[in-house]
């Protein structure tokens, strides 16, 4: 059985105040979605409260991809809507269109797992806190986790491949969560993509053993080297898709051409709202 961890909404006042905790963050309004103004110090901050205090957190992310999803996808609106505590931007063509329609964001609140997972996972083990990651192909959570220990030797992190039955009553499902509550994990790492990895997490995370729970997309890929990392001077640029999309062109090339055209259809939307009042 799940240990008790306490479950405490942060920052979760949309355009008003948020208390009961350290951080407290506005949600404001962006596209159609919830999004907070959160930096990387700011999530490691919430990620440090929850271990060291017992707290159950659920962090979430957008991006333009999600924003699409979200549109379209109802389990997907319940994973952003009720579960996630803390919603932050990972994607700077939001991090834009937030300060087209003058809302307190910068390239500061932009975080995303490929700068942030190394940091996160020093953090994890300078707090002594096990991770577990679940996702991906068999075998890449394991290189991802060779690499990691060269880097810091002392972190304690359990893998499972992506590939299973994630279905609720599914025998494989509920084997996997076993495993997960044997090892109970401080940080839960789930990276089965979008919005494969919010569904899960939706549906399990009220028994689940775990006290921050992320929903990481590919970035043990990335570590594993399986999947190339953008150049970091493209993403400051606001370009990184471009090398995402020459990267896995089949895979991607709807989402950057097809997506785009509702996204830039939200944007108008708001801009216009904004006139208007």
């Amino acid at each position: 059985m799940p240990r008790s961890v306490a479950r405490e909404r942060l920052g979760s006042g949309t355009e008003g105040s948020a208390g009961g905790t350290s951080l407290s963050t506005l949600r404001h309004r962006l596209l159609g979605v919830q999004v907070q103004p959160l930096s990387m110090e700011d999530l490691n901050r919430a990620v440090q409260e929850a271990v060291v205090k017992g707290r159950r957190v659920v962090i979430g992310n957008h991006n333009a991809h999600s924003v699409y999803l979200y549109h379209h996808t109802p389990k997907l609106r319940t994973f952003f809507n009720e579960v996630a505590d803390l919603i932050h931007v990972d994607g700077m063509s939001l991090i834009l269109a937030a300060r087209l329609l003058g809302l307190p964001f910068d390239r500061s609140h932009r975080t995303t797992y490929v700068d942030w997972i190394l940091p996160l996972m020093v953090l994890a083990s300078s707090l002594n806190a096990r991770v577990y990651h679940l996702g991906g192909k068999e075998g890449v959570g394991e290189l991802a986790r060779e690499k990691l220990l060269e880097k810091i030797p002392d972190l304690q992190l359990a893998c499972h491949h992506g590939y299973f039955d994630e279905r609720r009553d599914s025998d494989e499902n509920r084997r996997v969560i076993e495993e997960i509550n044997a090892y109970s994990p401080d940080i839960l790492l789930v990276g089965m993509g979008m919005p494969r990895q919010e569904r899960w997490i939706t549906e399990s995370h009220e028994v689940l053993d775990a006290r921050v729970i992320l929903p990481c997309g590919a970035c043990m890929d990335y570590l594993a080297g399986s999947v190339p990392t953008p150049p970091r001077w493209m993403a400051r640029l606001g370009f990184e898709w471009l090398a995402r999309l020459k990267a896995e062109p089949l895979r991607l090339w709807k989402r950057y051409f097809f997506e785009s055209w509702l996204l830039a259809g939200l944007l108008v939307r708001d801009l216009l709202r904004r006139l208007l009042r």
